[in-house]
């Protein structure tokens, strides 16, 4: 009799978990620990719903990735208001990475024990963690993916879309040509590239003024960084996870994965941390602009199924955008669609 009663009080309390509601507040209510191999590295996330505990309503995850302000909490709060907006509150586990930093210069974020303190400039192309160099960003995401793609904690996990915003943008451009799981978790997964300053080249071609054309670039012997990681594929010895990857191999990946350009129509103006360096600034004179270009070049010489989708009356505004009638079908489709 003992033995049934621990059963069904099991049964129960799964039962209660798996009709929890979402965690919606961005405070450490919402927030678990994805810890390194065995540990005691550690990067801490908010998420609507545990990543631990079986849920078999989730059908849908979006994994999005802050700003250069490294502003977990309000990308948490952004990606909530859309999944609402979505109807998809209720079976979406949306999931907003923290990439702490604190590297005695540029970045000042206080770190919780054995917290990874990941490079203030470079975790946003994979770059290897201050605090340690066998560690980098883009295996944080890494692991929340493995995580999602347990069926024993998410069975009816459909799909997952990996997002970012301007600085986050540059990170999944580059985590989209350069992770080595997409075709390893057995879930589809989709990237949305909203509104960076910068993409990593395929080739050393660059667009013309209007963007219409691409050929050598013509300031190379004055800007001698243009071509080179993160900017471009050269000089990638230092560069973290992509360190070992082959040329070829990152062009094919780019090319053969979907993904979805989010560009702001009037993103035009050189604010919120634009990228003036002559590297970035051969990619075009504006965010919009160089969205549009790289685009073209990936969809027009690689054969990529790209897509490109502009949000009307959006500048560089991460909520503008993700909670836009443009954006919410891209990261929350119709079923069927």
């Amino acid at each position: 009799m003992k033995r049934i009663l621990i059963i069904f009080a099991s049964l129960f309390a799964a039962a209660v978990a798996w009709s929890a509601p979402p965690c919606t507040t961005a405070n450490t209510n919402c927030t678990e620990w994805i810890t390194f191999g065995s540990g005691p590295a550690r990067s801490m996330i908010y998420r609507t719903y545990s990543l631990g505990e079986r849920n078999p309503n989730i059908t849908r995850a979006l994994v999005m990735v802050h700003g250069a302000n490294r502003d977990a909490d309000n990308y948490f709060r952004t990606a909530v208001g859309a999944a609402f907006f979505g109807n998809a509150l209720e079976d979406t586990v949306v999931i907003a990475p923290r990439m702490a930093s604190n590297d005695g210069r540029g970045c000042h974020d206080t770190l919780a024990p054995n917290e990874v303190s990941w490079n203030c400039g470079s975790w946003r192309s994979g770059g290897p963690a201050v605090s340690d160099k066998d560690l980098d960003s883009f295996q944080f995401v890494d692991n929340i993916l493995r995580k999602l793609a347990k069926k024993d904690v998410f069975p009816n996990l459909r799909e997952i879309v990996v997002a970012g915003h301007s600085a986050g943008g540059q990170f999944v451009t580059r985590y989209e040509m350069s992770n080595k799981i997409h075709d390893e978790l057995g879930v589809p997964i989709t990237y949305v590239v909203s509104n960076p300053s910068s993409y990593a080249y395929p080739d050393a071609t660059r667009p013309n003024a209007e963007g219409t054309q691409f050929g050598p670039f013509r300031d190379a012997r004055n800007c001698t960084t243009y071509d080179k990681w993160p900017y471009g594929l050269e000089d990638r010895s230092d560069a973290g996870y992509t360190a070992k990857m082959s040329d070829d191999q990152l062009r094919k990946q780019l090319a053969s994965r979907p993904t979805t350009y989010l560009l702001g129509e009037i993103d035009i103006l050189p604010l919120g941390g634009f990228d003036s360096s002559c590297p970035a600034m051969a990619q075009g004179p504006t965010r919009l602009a160089r969205g549009q270009a790289f685009a073209k070049l990936v969809t027009s010489k690689y054969s990529a199924k790209h897509k490109v989708a502009v949000v009307p009356l959006c500048g560089h505004n991460a909520r503008c955008m993700f909670t836009s009638d443009v954006a919410l079908p891209i990261i929350f489709p119709p079923p069927g669609s």
